[in-house]
């Protein structure tokens, strides 16, 4: 089977040209489209996620002879966990080629941060399965890039150093407060001030409340480490 000319080109940016153009329309695939003779991405995503595992727990490995499992279980957590993969999802325009179901389609899947994380790994597998794991940890670690380099700050969880930092200042916890939201329903964007008691704030927009939140918190704490 021939990819499209939009495949096609998505191969191009993933940087693998695919033997087998079948796992990579298969990787692509949404549950919503599946059917008798259309197999969904579901499996591939259950293989990739254990790809990406490998791949990382061997990069971090190799980039901290001196790191312990403590030091390189938050750095493996940043690098393979959903936000990151949809993060990368998004770079490639992954979103773009997701063949999706109606309803999935019309309540904005292409956007979704889990249907992007999912099919990344989809893709990963995609790769592993069709040309081995050399050629699958090749295309990671490119895509994934100076994240992995600089997954020591990335690592920290945001809302939890911030807490801390103003407990060991006898601050209360501090408050996240949504001051908007915007974007239709299927598509939604946050707007969350950080408040610390000392009124300090900051404020940052996601699709999720939780990664606003989150993003709030870490330009807190840039803003309070540097001043």
């Amino acid at each position: 089977m021939r990819l499209s000319s939009e495949l096609s080109a998505f191969s191009a940016r993933l940087g693998h040209d695919f033997a087998q153009p079948d796992l990579l329309i298969e990787a692509v695939t949404h549950g919503s489209m599946a059917g008798a003779v259309r197999p969904n991405n579901q499996r591939l995503e259950f293989l990739g996620d254990r790809v990406l595992g490998l791949v990382m727990a061997e990069a971090l490995l190799g980039a901290d002879a001196t790191a312990n499992e403590g030091q390189l279980a938050p750095r493996f957590n940043a690098l393979v966990r959903r936000e990151t993969c949809a993060d990368v999802a998004r770079e490639i325009d992954l979103g773009a080629v997701l063949k999706l179901g109606r309803s999935e389609m019309l309540s904005g899947g292409r956007r979704k941060e889990a249907l992007l994380a999912d099919a990344m790994e989809a893709v990963i597998a995609a790769v592993y399965l069709d040309a081995g794991f050399d050629a699958a940890e090749a295309m990671i670690l490119r895509l994934w890039g100076d994240r992995i380099s600089s997954v020591e700050t990335d690592a920290r969880d945001p809302k939890t150093s911030l807490q801390e930092w103003a407990q060991a200042r006898g601050q209360t916890p501090p408050q996240y407060v949504e001051v908007a939201r915007t974007g239709p329903d299927h598509a939604p964007v946050f707007t969350i001030e950080a408040r610390l008691a000392d009124g300090t704030t900051e404020r940052a927009e996601a699709s999720s409340k939780r990664q606003a939140e989150q993003a709030a918190a870490r330009a807190l704490l840039a803003r309070i480490e540097t001043a």
